[in-house]
Formats: structure tokens, sequence, C-alpha cells
């Protein structure tokens, strides 16, 4: 009965959420200057051309007409098309595509669901990387709260944190690729292509989860309960593993959801460092080419993403420990 009723308030508030995101990310797109229609029909066409396509389209339309209509579409599980993208994968710009040639432009949908796995390959692989890195430097520096594993753990979250993602990117493809010729850095052709940028997004992540770690685990070996189970004649391995990461597994738990959320939707620069064929890089295009559908479609998409994402860490902190409350 409580999973019922959680999971009916999460699913009503997720709604609402991705409603506000598409509405603000709709009006946003059609008051900032610029007419994508004149990318569509190319920077020589004929005013009268480019008024034409844009009635056609309904793009003349007030504001609250075209959303209504795009809401329409989403309830239906259309996210629409793109106003530039051919759907037979031609290069882009130029083409003027009316109500007669609709079947010509991609689906917004076919082309989320083609690039949303490569950056879920890349983000998944980039948290495995950073609880590697981060998980044993963390819980290291949480049981010796003060001494020299706890500065540690500071000073080389903050040297992490410090490092801009973009510069590491750079210097690791010309280091690990052009010079040492280990990994492939540009493009995708096989999976070896993802763990580059998924170390580059590991070091963005693990200072956070260190801290993490390191203030849960500290607090929580403070506790009368730890001493408790010293008396009871556990061994320190157990202590630790049954009752310190135990109880540090869902402070954690909800940094990763988060993390793993802004992944999803904040993997842009790294994925235009390099080139690689995800939602970031989507995303860029798009707003370059000002295809407001498909810049509708990823943000409807990223939201709704992070709406689940965040329903799953709380059901699974809720089985950690049945005493939170949601």
């Amino acid at each position: 009965m409580f999973i019922a009723r959680f999971l009916l308030r999460r699913l009503l508030q997720g709604t609402l959420i991705v409603f506000l995101v598409s509405a603000i990310i709709f009006t946003l797109l059609r008051v900032v200057p610029g007419d994508p229609v004149r990318l569509m029909a190319g920077g020589m066409a004929p005013e009268a051309l480019i008024e034409q396509i844009a009635e056609d389209m309904g793009l003349r339309d007030p504001i609250y007409q075209q959303f209504g209509r795009y809401v329409g579409g989403i309830v239906q599980g259309d996210l629409g098309q793109s106003f530039v993208r051919p759907a037979n994968g031609a290069s882009v710009g130029g083409a003027s595509f009316d109500d007669n040639t609709r079947s010509e432009r991609a689906q917004v949908w076919d082309l989320i669901a083609e690039t949303a796995p490569m950056t879920l390959q890349l983000a998944t692989l980039a948290m495995i990387f950073a609880l590697i890195i981060a998980v044993p430097i963390g819980v290291w520096g949480g049981l010796k709260p003060g001494k020299f594993p706890d500065r540690f753990a500071l000073y080389l979250s903050s040297v992490f944190v410090s490092l801009p993602n973009f510069w590491l990117g750079i210097v690791l493809a010309l280091l690990v690729s052009v010079k040492l010729n280990l990994l492939p850095a540009i493009g995708y052709d096989g999976f070896a292509y993802t763990i580059l940028p998924a170390l580059v997004l590991a070091v963005e992540i693990a200072p956070f989860i260190i801290r993490t770690l390191t203030g849960s685990v500290a607090n929580v070996m403070s506790q009368n309960f730890i001493d408790m189970a010293v008396v009871r004649g556990l061994t320190r391995s157990q202590i630790i593993f049954r009752h310190a990461l135990k109880n540090s597994a869902v402070p954690l738990l909800n940094l990763l959801g988060v993390q793993f959320s802004m992944l999803l939707g904040g993997v842009l620069v790294i994925e235009f460092i390099f080139d690689y064929p995800g939602l970031g890089l989507l995303t860029i295009n798009a707003v370059m080419q000002r295809d407001f559908p498909l810049i509708q479609g990823i943000a409807i998409v990223t939201a709704a993403a992070f709406v689940v994402i965040n329903i799953v860490v709380d059901l699974c902190a809720t089985a950690i420990d049945p005493r939170l409350e949601y």
C-alpha cells in the first residue's frame, strides 16, 4: 500500500515537473531572436517562401496554440519532427520541408532513441570508474577522521573538483590517445571509444562521492551502536561492512541518483570534445541549428529520466532503511 501511494504521488509530481519543463523550454525557444525557418529554407530563400513555410508549419500561430498542439502530440507519444534533419540521415541544413513532404523530416523520438543508449553507456561507465576511485578513498578517510587519510581525501577531492572537464578531456586525449596511443579518443567505433570520456566524467564526479562517504562513514563510526558492536565482539571488518557501509549507503545512494541524472543531461562538453555521438552532442547540434522540436524532445526525455531515477533511488533507500519516509 505504501509503495502504491508513493508511486502515485511521485508520478503526479513528476508529470507536473515534465509539464513545467516543456512549457518553459517551449516558450523560451520561441521568444529568443532568430528564425529557424531561415535555416530550413536556406539563406537565399525569398521572404515570401519563408513566411509560407512558417504558416504551413504553424510557427506563426500564438504560442499557446502551438503549445497546445505540442502537448496533444506528447500525450499520444509523438515528440514531433525535426525542423532540419531528414529522415534519410543526410546532411542537415538548407532543406525546405513543408506539410507535403512531412515524411522527409526525421522523428524526434527516433533521433533521441538512437543517441540515448550511447549517453547511457557513457554515464554508466563514468559512474563505475568514479565509484572505483572514490569509495576506497572515502571510506578510508571516514574511518580515520582528522588524520592523514581524511586529509588525503580532502586534498584529492579538492584537486579533482578544480580540474575543468574540458581541459582534462583535451589533456587526456593528447596524452593517452595521441602520445601513448593507448585508447581512441574521437568519434565512436566500439566500446573502447567510451573509456576516455568516461574517465574525464569520473574525475568530475568522484570528489562529491569522496566527501559524502568520508563524512557519512565518520558520522556512523562515532555513533553509540558502533561501541555496542565492539562490546558484542564484532571484528572491525564486520563493523565496517555490516554497520558503517550499510548506514552510509543512503546518503551515497541519493548522491549517485542526482549525479547520474546530471550525467544523462549534462555531458554536453565532454561529448562535444570527444565527438561522442550521444544526447549531449545531439543537443549542441540542435541548439546551433535552432531545431526547436529536437531541443524540446531532449529536454522532456531528460526531465522524465530525472524523475524516474529519483523515484528508483528513493525506493532503494527505503529498502535499505525502512525508517525513511518520502
